[in-house]
């Protein structure tokens, strides 16, 4: 059987496991879990390759220790876990690496870090500072302090924009599932897609939510939505069982493999388009429309007909047509209240009538991303 190429050759990979492959239903640590997984990434170590390591589990190791027997539903109590569970993972995670002579480093992220220019700069140059320095990072995203507006949302994800933050040439997903079926899995009719080439490859297939022991947040929606980031980046990944990891970093054909369908391009671009939730709406005349879809333009006040939702700049915002569907969306450049006085009006009298602050766009072209 040949191994894949796209696997084989990466130089740098991401690999991302979650709290159901490191932690028992009741939420602690499963040493045995780690200690695999770690000897396989040693092994992918000793074979010349950059790892980076996205690894849930937090927030699942932190139960047992508080004396929870579920994920609790509500943020401060995920984020107490959270704080007593960081520490505990990490060190295992050190523990387990100190056998093959490897240390590692605890990388804690918030969307800002992958977002604004200077802190994703920052965050790009410390991960390969740590890889060269022969460091292993581990990630999580800051459970402890970031806020419901301002989270990821789940791993899968933040693996995806990870990869793509540190030019990764592979990402890999380890589940408690052994690869994309396109039914459940315990349907004993489903079959397993080796190969997905493009999203038509998922027309058909009925995805399942998350695991029943109710350790995690990721379903196998967030962990096809974060191989649609990565490959729309150009950025191969392969969707198996934790068990299957080391089969699967050998290039061997197990799990899924969803093959790149774009072309990398600036990561708080792809972030805008998979990792964020509008804070409003801007409606646009036709001729906008066009301006922003056909010449990738910046949005105009002249161009805006309307406005709803509460935000103020630097925002998210959707840009919609005249039928009110979203097409684009981007980072606003001015609050809600402001908005109305500038319908329909030019840059020119703008600038005349308010001053030279106004005269700037509403959406800048590199703030904007088409949906």
């Amino acid at each position: 059987m040949s191994v894949r190429a796209q696997v084989t050759e990466a130089r740098r990979v991401v690999v991302k496991v979650g709290s159901s492959s490191l932690t028992t239903a009741a939420g602690g640590i499963d040493p045995a879990r780690v200690q695999k997984l770690v000897d396989v990434l040693a092994e992918l170590r000793q074979r010349g390759v950059e790892v980076v390591l996205v690894s849930s589990g937090a927030i699942a190791a932190g139960l047992a220790p508080l004396g929870l027997k579920r994920r609790p539903k509500g943020l401060p109590a995920q984020q107490a876990a959270a704080s007593v569970g960081q520490g505990l993972l990490v060190h295992r995670y050190t523990e387990e690496l100190a056998r093959h002579g490897v240390i590692a480093g605890q990388v804690l992220l918030t969307v800002d870090d992958v977002t604004r220019r200077a802190h994703y700069r920052n965050a790009y140059q410390t991960f390969a500072k740590l890889l060269e320095l022969g460091v292993l990072p581990i990630v999580n995203e800051n459970d402890t302090v970031a806020t419901s507006e301002i989270r990821f949302g789940d791993n899968d994800r933040l693996a995806a924009l990870v990869a793509h933050l540190v030019h990764a040439d592979l990402l890999v997903l380890l589940s408690d599932v052994d690869g994309l079926y396109d039914a459940d899995p315990a349907d004993p009719a489903s079959t397993l897609l080796g190969d997905v080439l493009a999203d038509t490859d998922l027309a058909a297939v009925r995805i399942g939510s998350a695991g029943a022991a109710g350790v995690g947040t990721g379903g196998m929606q967030t962990k096809v939505e974060a191989a649609r980031i990565a490959t729309g980046a150009g950025i191969p990944v392969v969707l198996t069982a934790a068990d299957q990891a080391a089969a699967a970093l050998a290039g061997e054909r197990v799990g899924t493999l969803f093959h790149p369908t774009g072309r990398r391009r600036p990561t708080r671009l792809l972030w805008l388009a998979h990792a964020t939730e509008p804070k409003g709406r801007l409606l646009l005349d036709p001729g906008a429309v066009r301006a922003v879809a056909e010449r990738r333009a910046s949005l105009l006040a002249a161009g805006i007909t309307g406005a709803t939702g509460q935000f103020v700049a630097g925002d998210p915002v959707d840009l919609c047509g005249p039928d009110g569907v979203a097409f684009a969306r981007g980072l606003v450049n001015f609050d809600a209240e402001e908005v109305p006085s500038l319908l329909g009006r030019s840059s020119h009298d703008l600038k005349r009538e308010l001053g030279a602050a106004y005269e700037r766009e509403v959406v800048h072209r590199d703030d904007l991303v088409l949906l």
